[in-house]
């Protein structure tokens, strides 16, 4: 090791140490990742402008800081298959009520979903259009996501016929999968969750005792895993020091520009989907610019909060007192819409992560089966999604590995989270209470009626 890249390293982990630091003085996650994507990129340039001329000690350098990177890298997606298969079976389990409200349950997450698929496309569209990819942008990453292993498999997965491609989707060995051992891994976990799932509230109907400890348990998984995701999001400032000075010591200015282009590409596309919502709302009766003025509140709480889950009791008070839907619509709206169908974090993120990828393997964005198969594994992996601050991370993690494709860009996005992430959210609150609207205009259930109306 150099004289120089020694000093490298130890402005580095000065860094690190500061960023830890401001975490203990109490400073929130969101601002030391800014703080540490600031960092880095200062870094990196200085790298390059530094060292243009000796390539070898940034190279050098990157060794040694991609450990941070990388390590992170592999933690995220270490947390993949523990959340697809406790989110599934929490989703499913939770399902009771909505079999028990019958028609408006399946009215909202019908809803809930086809939003989510329309914003997919969105996402899609306002992508291609801006032509943003990753190619750039991940170049060290894709090697730690095994790039050539996953072309293999997408290769023996294109020389499949539709028969065996479904079938492969079916979980043969569940412990198998949950290593990710096939290119459909995560198809087939989420399979199992969601057959897990029904089998306990199956065992609740049958054994009253066995299915509250069943889904006591659920919660109690589902409680630890989230513990666990917090645990490696919290690493999140170092990660993205790590991944940004990568980023700006090793890619030329236009894949810089790549990062600004999603921050206004996403912008563009949550701003043309609250358009949606208000077509929706326009074409079931009601006046889309009344519909807007009275969730604006709701709307700017969950713009700075970041969290669908604690704007429910604001969303359901909102519906009922001033949209005029009914309470048993307003709270299933409200409390699914927080974890089913979001449309900014399960919608339009994880397409447009897909579409930037795709091109880095090989694979076609413009693909008319590529396009069909991530807005349908876009719709599946909706259920079950947090619905708290870093939704979208979780929503990105299941999509990628589905659709085969690595998930290092999540990682390095996480550097500009808290700049769209508000949007995200506030996009799916409003997604929530449009579904509560629509359902309440197509049962035509006012808010005062009974609940046994619907029976």
């Amino acid at each position: 090791m150099t004289l120089a890249v020694a000093i490298n390293l130890t402005i580095v982990t000065g860094l690190v140490i500061g960023l830890y630091r401001l975490g203990r003085a109490g400073l929130p996650l969101s601002r030391r990742v800014l703080i540490g994507m600031v960092a880095g990129a200062v870094v990196g340039l200085a790298l390059q402008a530094v060292y243009s001329a000796s390539p070898e000690v940034i190279s050098e350098t990157l060794i040694w800081s991609n450990v941070i990177g990388s390590g992170y890298v592999s933690l995220l997606r270490m947390i993949v298959m523990p959340l697809i298969l406790v989110m599934m079976v929490s989703a499913v389990t939770r399902m009771e009520e909505v079999a028990t409200l019958g028609r408006i349950g399946g009215l909202v997450i019908g809803i809930l979903i086809v939003t989510t698929m329309i914003a997919a496309v969105i996402g899609i569209g306002v992508t291609l259009l801006f032509g943003l990819t990753a190619e750039g942008l991940t170049e060290g990453a894709r090697e730690l996501a095994v790039a050539q292993e996953l072309v293999v498999d997408q290769a023996n997965i294109a020389q499949m016929t539709l028969a065996e491609i479904l079938v492969s989707l079916l979980p043969q060995n569940i412990f198998m999968d949950l290593t990710g051992a096939r290119p459909t891994s995560i198809i087939a976990v989420v399979i199992f969750g969601v057959l897990l799932g029904v089998a306990g509230l199956q065992l609740t109907r049958d054994n009253e005792a066995q299915g509250a400890a069943f889904k006591s348990f659920v919660e109690t998984a589902q409680a630890v895993v989230l513990r666990l995701v917090r645990m490696v999001i919290a690493l999140t400032p170092y990660g993205v020091l790590a991944l940004m000075l990568n980023v700006m010591a090793s890619s030329n200015g236009e894949d810089i520009l790549n990062l600004i282009g999603f921050v206004v590409a996403s912008y563009l596309a949550i701003i043309v989907m609250f358009a949606v919502h208000g077509v929706l709302i326009a074409l079931s009766g009601a006046s889309s610019m009344e519909f807007f003025k009275k969730i604006w509140p709701v709307l700017v709480f969950a713009f700075t909060s970041r969290s669908s889950a604690a704007s429910i009791p604001l969303n359901v008070e909102t519906q009922v007192r001033g949209l005029n839907v009914a309470s048993p619509i307003a709270n299933l709206a409200a409390s699914f819409g927080a974890t089913i169908g979001q449309n900014g974090c399960a919608g339009i993120y994880p397409a447009m992560l897909a579409v930037m990828v795709a091109p880095t393997m090989g694979v076609n964005p413009l693909d008319p089966i590529f396009i069909a198969s991530l807005i349908g594994i876009v719709a599946i992996s909706s259920f079950g999604v947090a619905g708290v601050g870093g939704g979208a991370t979780f929503a990105a993690l299941i999509v990628l590995p589905a659709m085969g494709l690595p998930v290092a860009l999540v990682a390095l996005l996480i550097s500009i989270e808290p700049l769209i992430d508000m949007a995200r959210t506030a996009l799916n609150v409003s997604g929530s209470m449009t579904a509560g609207v629509l359902t309440s205009r197509v049962l035509e259930m006012p808010e005062s009626a009974p609940l046994e109306q619907m029976s």
